[in-house]
């Protein structure tokens, strides 16, 4: 073997143990704050067992956070979702236009946008005129924050598409509604539902805004969603803001019970999806 072959065969090999070196690094953070939640929250939900997922928070429990997230959830995703796919589908089909290029720039801005003012905002024009904190208010600051995940999703997932199919789909007489809803629409799901997924990720997890806008209700379960309502995220920055320790280990147990619903519902429907595209 040559001395070149053997110098280019070493460096190959130094550049992939420097790939992985530096891909353990970036995920041990990752790794790491799931083991200290399963460490710190597993011991809390063993000692109090179910009655730490049904109870109200006088009672030592969860239940009415666990509710309320799920209905936050659902209703942001109700709401946004069509809203977010609109835009997504209008920045793909005319990118060149000043209303394509100026929904592009906003949803860019939007994916950064510190959501402790979307909060502030939902405040002043939903909190206030409704005169209380609600379960629609925390929705619709949840939906504002989802949209631009989901529209920039929808738009790359689209854009991936062949210009082939498109072209073709004109040509069997369809039109641009067709083309982009029953084609680009379906060749693109893997992605925009992907997106869906990380937008309902990211604001089942969301804090800020819900300091300003659903009031928190532990003590009962929500029955309106005209009423404020409360939520895993919001209840574990109210227990760590007290001084009791019994309160820190509710935090870390709700922690649990937050990271266990992320993983039973994303990552089964994550790999269905992903078996479902290669069929």
């Amino acid at each position: 073997m040559s001395n070149i072959k053997r110098i280019r065969m070493i460096k190959d090999k130094i550049f992939l143990f420097g790939v992985a070196f530096l891909t353990f690094l970036a995920v041990l953070p990752l790794f790491h704050i799931i083991y200290s939640i399963i460490i710190k929250g597993s011991p809390v939900i063993m000692e109090r067992g179910l009655s730490f997922i049904t109870n109200t928070l006088s009672d030592g429990g969860i239940g009415p956070a666990i509710v309320g997230t799920i209905i936050l959830t659902i209703l942001a995703t109700l709401i946004g979702l069509p809203l977010a796919f609109l835009a997504g589908a209008y920045a793909y089909e005319f990118p060149n236009s000043f209303i394509g290029r100026a929904t592009k720039v906003l949803l860019q801005i939007m994916l950064e946008f510190p959501t402790i003012l979307v909060g502030t905002f939902i405040a002043a024009v939903v909190v206030v005129p409704m005169g209380t904190y609600s379960a629609l208010a925390g929705a619709i600051a949840l939906a504002l924050i989802l949209t631009p995940y989901v529209a920039v999703y929808t738009e790359e997932a689209m854009a991936e598409i062949p210009r082939i199919y498109k072209e073709g789909a004109y040509a069997l007489g369809c039109t641009r509604a067709q083309v982009i809803f029953k084609v680009i629409t379906k060749m693109a799901k893997k992605g925009i539902l992907t997106g869906v997924l990380i937008g309902m990720a990211k604001v089942a997890g969301e804090t800020a805004p819900l300091l300003f806008t659903i009031g928190g209700l532990y003590e009962t379960y929500p029955t309106s969603i005209f009423q404020p309502i409360g939520a895993i995220p919001q209840l574990i920055y109210t227990l760590i803001q007290s001084p009791s320790p019994e309160d820190h280990k509710m935090a870390w147990g709700a922690a649990l019970v937050m990271l266990i619903i992320f993983l039973s519902i994303f990552v089964p429907i994550r790999y269905a999806l992903k078996d479902d595209i290669k069929l």
